[in-house]
């Protein structure tokens, strides 16, 4: 029999799942009264679900692409295939809040916050190296720095490819280990603004890359089957508990080897048993969006929220915040799927050159 596409449908799901959360923590900012600092407080605690974002992602392209890279022209080719995916939807949502900043700037809107909305930092998220260290403060569109993150861990793809190659897996953890280590020795020496690696934003992409790392690492168990697994429970259950101990504030690494653990579980026991997700098959039209959730729900925060809940809606008490709420969440979800049917599919084949761009959700079935 011919072998089974794997789709690795369950981290669509979770990606979706951590992209809405995204777009509902910074939602609930405009919430009134004392509700905005107890709910944002409690999907604060979930902040390492970006880190399962960056594992994911390490995991899929270490599965995807380690293989097909072999010269130079074969790493030029993944670069171009992952910035068409990546980069339109980026430099769109910028050119609407640099339009934002310049209508502040002309005086036709007020604006707060005006480290957010500098032009001098418009090369930086031009260039997506806003999270490499150039800048100390977030602006513009603040969930971009994860797409200035992902782009540092593709430029840095084939150290992890030449290490697993040389090394195997042992060597790819030692890698692993040696820049946690750094990154642990950088935050006590005070380089990190937010403290600590673990929640770095503007100095993102070197946790990410551990991340990634770990991600890649996943892949190469997942590979040579480590163990057998084909139940999805264990990495389900290993999830759950990850989350627990986010609510209950628990220590960020044990947190991040649950995410670990679960990303791998999951892949032996997809990859065990490709068609056991197949009832999951409807949602993908939904997940394919996730990154659109993600990084375009700020346009309809400033829309929906910024201006017409603050400053039309909220003045008036004519609607509740958390009737209004479904208005932007609706919106963006909405947004997203018209920007991968109309926008992102068009851009990305002329960045790629006619070719179509890299799956977002990495489906190995000829991704």
């Amino acid at each position: 029999m011919p072998e089974q596409p794997i789709h690795y449908r369950i981290f669509d799901c979770w990606r979706f799942a951590a992209a809405l959360l995204v777009m509902a923590y910074h939602y609930l900012f405009f919430a009134p009264g004392t509700d905005a600092p107890a709910a944002t407080d409690f999907l604060h605690r979930l902040l390492p679900l970006l880190d399962m974002f960056f594992m994911i992602s390490g995991f899929l392209i270490m599965t995807l692409y380690a293989g097909r890279m072999n010269t130079v022209g074969d790493y030029g080719r993944f670069l171009r295939r992952r910035l068409a995916r990546l980069y339109p939807l980026h430099v769109l949502t910028l050119l609407f809040f640099a339009a934002v900043a310049a209508a502040g700037a002309g005086g036709i809107l007020s604006l707060h916050d005006p480290q957010r909305w500098t032009f001098r930092d418009v090369p930086l998220h031009l260039l997506a190296i806003h999270a490499w260290g150039t800048t100390d403060h977030l602006s513009f569109n603040y969930p971009s720095w994860s797409v200035s993150a992902e782009i540092f861990c593709y430029l840095l793809f084939p150290v992890v490819v030449v290490v697993a190659r040389l090394g195997g897996t042992r060597a790819l953890i030692a890698l692993l280990l040696a820049w946690v280590a750094l990154l642990e020795v950088l935050s006590r020496a005070g380089v990190f603004p937010s403290g600590h690696w673990t929640n770095a934003d503007t100095l993102g992409a070197y946790r990410a890359f551990a991340d990634f790392t770990a991600g890649a690492v996943a892949a190469c168990l997942v590979a040579r089957r480590a163990f057998p697994v084909r139940s999805h429970l264990p990495g389900l259950l290993s999830l759950a508990l990850a989350l627990a101990m986010m609510i209950a504030q628990g220590p960020v690494y044990p947190i991040l080897a649950l995410l670990f653990l679960a990303i791998l579980l999951v892949g032996l026991s997809e990859t065990a048993r490709p068609r056991s997700t197949a009832v999951l098959a409807p949602l993908m039209v939904l997940t394919r969006v996730s990154f659109g959730i993600y990084i375009l729900h700020s346009i309809p925060e400033i829309v929906f929220l910024s201006f017409g809940w603050r400053r039309v809606l909220e003045p008036a008490g004519s609607v509740g915040f958390y009737t209004w709420l479904l208005v932007p969440m609706l919106a963006t979800i909405g947004l997203a799927l018209l920007s991968h049917r109309f926008v992102e599919g068009r851009l990305g084949r002329l960045l790629s050159g006619g070719r179509k761009p890299a799956s977002p959700d990495l489906r190995l079935a000829g991704a």
